[in-house]
């Protein structure tokens, strides 16, 4: 039974927080199959933690667009907040943070790359976001937020628009723009899609995500990347 103590000690040092009660991250980090497999209580899984992350997430992320951005209106700023917190940008964070590594998973999940899936560790962001909102207030919450996701904000925001992006620059330069799936993986209930970009005749990034259009749209931001275009 894999139920031996994890170290979370790097993960906080990462996050930039250190836990008064290790049990709050330890349940941020621990996914349903989990807790499934070894038969703990269905409070000691993260699904919680990520509903209540989730909720303080669009409250600070919406108050920083408030005021970063005065002179848009509602439908701007709705816009930019989902481009904000979408699964691409959260995953890639939770990546970063180390999350993967560390995270409680059934032996299934492990498997079939559970610990990179991209809905997984985007709702990590969130989990953490709660555990440390119900370990240390709102304060710790929001600097959590700010030094992870507020950081290069204008880079963050361009994924929502990164097809139609990619789609001028190759009508403008008179390429084709194709996005071919390479690869379907995983069990019916989480596919993982690899996807390419092809500009012309050249496959440029490929990217991994739980829909076709996520791995399209995360595809098309590394592309652009590479590419040098924003």
């Amino acid at each position: 039974m894999e139920t031996t103590q994890i170290d979370y000690s790097p993960v906080e040092e990462k996050i930039g927080y250190h836990f008064k009660e290790p049990k709050l991250l330890e349940q941020a980090l621990t996914h349903k199959s989990f807790s499934n497999e070894y038969h703990i209580e269905t409070a000691e899984h993260y699904e919680r933690l990520e509903f209540l992350g989730d909720a303080i997430l669009e409250y600070i992320a919406s108050e920083e667009l408030f005021h970063r951005y005065p002179e848009l209106p509602e439908g701007e700023l709705t816009k930019k907040r989902a481009s904000l917190v979408c699964e691409y940008t959260l995953s890639r964070i939770s990546r970063e943070l180390g999350y993967g590594e560390v995270v409680r998973l059934s032996k299934g999940e492990r498997m079939t790359g559970g610990k990179e899936r991209p809905s997984i560790l985007c709702d990590m962001f969130e989990s953490v976001l709660g555990a440390i909102y119900m370990d240390g207030g709102m304060e710790p919450a929001k600097e959590y937020v700010q030094k992870h996701l507020f950081t290069d904000l204008e880079h963050k925001i361009l994924f929502t628009d990164a097809k139609t992006i990619l789609q001028e620059y190759a009508q403008k330069e008179g390429l084709t723009l194709d996005y071919p799936l390479l690869k379907t993986a995983g069990p019916d209930h989480a596919k993982v899609y690899t996807v390419a970009v092809k500009v012309g005749d050249t496959i440029y990034a490929t990217a991994k995500a739980g829909s076709i259009k996520g791995a399209q749209m995360e595809a098309a931001h590394e592309t652009l990347r590479m590419l040098d275009i924003s």
